[in-house]
């Protein structure tokens, strides 16, 4: 099949699912259509520099990483949060846990230079800082929320979990590229398990598509970063901080959204509802997380004491707009980069 062809084939089908999430999420549009009416605007429109900013601090999550390790030449800013929003774009059109949007950005990222197993370094380090970032900024907010007087055994209870699943998850990272071995293990079933599985879909027409080699060299790599990451761990210092800012100003859309509605809230459970959210939507299969993105949140503010028809309003209007920018901004910016560099070489 020639590049083009496939180029065109990845654009329509990627045109596809935006309409199927736009179908998803037709009645929360004629909704937050009709909150419109009841909106202050000049707050509202607050939230587009803070997703800008919010977008910015993503990319510097990997960025400032790539540069410590001197994989990466400067880079405009703009194009960063660029990359930031078609990452974004990937991972809501194509739900994966995010292994869609890991291909991509190392696909983004091989433009620049960066090797195929640098780039999923910088993507490892990009889910660490921002677990690490979390467990920090959730025992903050619940003692926001215990000085705002609601704090309930449900609060502790999510919290909980949150933090000590942030920290499993880490402690799992570690434990798997800590091992040459356990690495070499990892590559070669994963190699071998898609293969069986394109054999099986494609009755045997094609039997590899991933070379064992490759994969080991690929994965070998990201054994190496790690070994450098032990002997300097200053490099995480820039990425923790970003997803410090990058979680603080997601959560703060939420918390604008409410005050333009006039009904300003403690941004301390948002943050704490968004973040569970956040993790639910590595499981959730529709497209953007439709639905149960929205289910999660809402039912977890009600739990802190919000109104449910406050928390509906609120975290639909929000909801929308965040869609509205990631489908609309991150489809652009996705075709443009396909447009560009797809001659060289597509994205799996």
């Amino acid at each position: 099949m020639k590049i083009m062809s496939v180029k065109r084939v990845i654009s329509w089908v990627t045109l596809a699912l935006v309409a199927l999430i736009l179908f998803l999420s037709r009645h929360e549009l004629q909704k937050a259509w009709m909150l419109l009416e009841q909106v202050n605007v000049y707050i509202l429109v607050l939230i587009i520099p803070l997703m800008l900013l919010s977008f910015y601090a993503a990319s510097e999550i990997m960025f400032s990483y790539l540069r410590a390790k001197g994989s990466i030449e400067k880079t405009h800013w703009t194009t960063r949060a660029r990359m930031a929003l078609e990452l974004n774009f990937v991972n809501h059109t194509l739900p994966s846990g995010g292994v869609s949007g890991i291909s991509y950005m190392t696909w983004r990222l091989g433009k620049f230079g960066v090797s195929p197993g640098r780039a999923a370094s910088a993507q490892m380090v990009r889910y660490v800082a921002g677990f690490i970032a979390t467990a920090i900024v959730i025992p903050f907010c619940v003692l926001l929320v215990t000085i705002d007087g609601s704090i309930n055994r449900w609060i502790i209870l999510v919290s909980s979990m949150i933090v000590l699943f942030m920290l499993a998850a880490i402690v799992g990272m570690v434990y798997l590229v800590s091992s040459r071995v356990r690495m070499q293990q990892f590559a070669t079933w994963i190699s071998r398990s898609v293969n069986k599985l394109v054999r099986k879909l494609t009755r045997g027409r094609k039997r590899v598509v991933m070379h064992e080699g490759n994969v080991l060299k690929f994965f070998e790599e990201i054994h190496d970063d790690y070994l450098e990451l032990q002997r300097d761990r200053r490099v995480l210092i820039y990425p923790i901080v970003w997803g410090l800012v990058f979680t603080i100003l997601d959560a703060m859309v939420f918390a604008v959204t409410f005050w333009a509605l006039g009904t300003p809230v403690n941004p301390a459970p948002i943050l704490i509802a968004y973040t569970l959210a956040s993790l639910a939507g590595f499981i959730v299969v529709t497209p953007g997380g439709a639905g149960a993105y929205e289910a999660i949140m809402v039912a977890f503010l009600a739990v802190a004491g919000i109104s449910s028809g406050t928390a509906i309003a609120g975290i639909l209007l929000s909801r929308v707009i965040i869609l509205i920018v990631t489908i609309a901004g991150g489809y652009l910016f996705y075709q443009r980069a396909l447009s560009k560099y797809g001659k060289q070489r597509h994205p799996a």
